[in-house]
């Protein structure tokens, strides 16, 4: 059925009010009293819950941050199976992003193109609503995602994640600094280690006991993946995330035409899978056993998700496949995994 709605209407509508659309309706599940009634349909089995981070994930698929920037549908969100939301990315400025359009299907790739900007109401906004998720009995798992605010220098941007980072990680059960999207000027030079050391030292402080996470890009060598994968050890953090969304454009398959009319801005999607699969490899050859490592990236079924997990990832998160698989998406890929865990102690 979303299929077909898809093909005959949301592509047919501009992306960011599709996704506008959408995050009404999924706002409106426990605004309307409809939680239980879907989580009955959606819900994990008990079987696919993960213990990571000192913290109870009922299933090991989550949203990745950019899906609900300012945490306004993170229940809806876990009503409807997903096992964590990471809200986000939130900078301690409000910011409007970058000019409209902003938002790009490339729809024969099953991939999309965004520049949004880190478009937020701000961190002190974003922590008053999310005090109030906290509360809420039946919420997942609450990632922050907290980035650069886009008027900040580069040199000042350690004093702009702390702003964010006291405000919001009292109210997250994990914090992620993000230094990895290539829509925000300077940012993704913050991963250059000289510079991500004193960040990430300074924000751990900051968090206190509350874990802390780096999330970083596909485009770095392996040598830098490696290089970052140490680092995050060395000081102590919780876990990384791999990976953000990427400014490469190759071998897609959309008319060169659309992509180029689309122009900057980050890749995500299917193209991305086999490089954010290749630097999951990388970190978990790098990394303690016990460091949680967040795969995110092309992942669209439950055998990717499978895949990755697999492959070492302690979580998988997902966002460009809710495009094009609706809102029932988290639960076909928890029904996928539990029925490919079943097949496995048959065989």
């Amino acid at each position: 059925m979303y299929r077909t709605l898809f093909s005959l209407v949301l592509s047919k509508l501009d992306p960011e009010r599709a996704h506008h659309l959408a995050f009404l309706v999924i706002r409106a599940i426990p605004a309307v009293g409809l939680g239980g009634l879907v989580r009955r349909f959606t819900a994990p089995d008990p079987s696919l819950a993960v213990e990571a981070l000192g913290l109870r994930f009922d299933s090991p698929f989550g949203i990745a941050a950019g899906f609900d920037k300012d945490g306004e549908a993170v229940i809806g969100l876990g009503d409807l199976g997903f096992g964590h939301v990471e809200v986000g990315t939130i900078t301690a400025i409000p910011q409007p992003g970058n000019d409209r359009p902003r938002l790009f299907r490339l729809i024969p790739d099953r991939a999309v193109i965004n520049r949004m900007g880190f478009n937020n109401r701000g961190a002190g906004v974003a922590a008053n609503r999310l005090l109030a998720v906290r509360r809420h009995r039946r919420r997942p798992v609450l990632g922050v995602n907290i980035g650069k605010s886009r008027v900040v220098a580069v040199e000042d941007a350690t004093a702009d994640y702390l702003t964010s980072a006291r405000a919001l990680a009292p109210v997250a059960d994990y914090l992620v600094v993000n230094v990895s999207s290539p829509n925000t000027p300077g940012l993704r030079g913050l991963q250059e280690l000289e510079l991500l050391a004193p960040l990430l030292r300074s924000v751990k402080e900051v968090a206190g006991e509350k874990p802390l996470l780096v999330k970083i890009a596909p485009d770095l060598t392996d040598e830098q993946v490696e290089k970052i994968a140490g680092l995050a050890v060395e000081l102590g953090l919780a876990g990384i995330i791999a990976t953000n969304t990427t400014i490469a454009r190759d071998g897609l398959v959309t008319d060169p035409a659309v992509v180029e009319a689309a122009g900057a801005g980050g890749l995500s999607g299917a193209p991305l899978a086999e490089r954010s699969l290749e630097v999951l490899r990388l970190i978990r050859a790098t990394v303690p056993a016990d460091l949680c490592v967040i795969s995110v990236g092309g992942v669209e079924t439950a055998e990717d998700v499978q895949r990755r997990l697999d492959a070492g990832a302690t979580l998988v998160q997902g966002y460009t496949a809710f495009l094009y698989r609706g809102p029932l998406w988290a639960r076909h890929i928890n029904r996928g995994l539990l029925r490919l865990r079943r097949s496995l102690v048959e065989a």
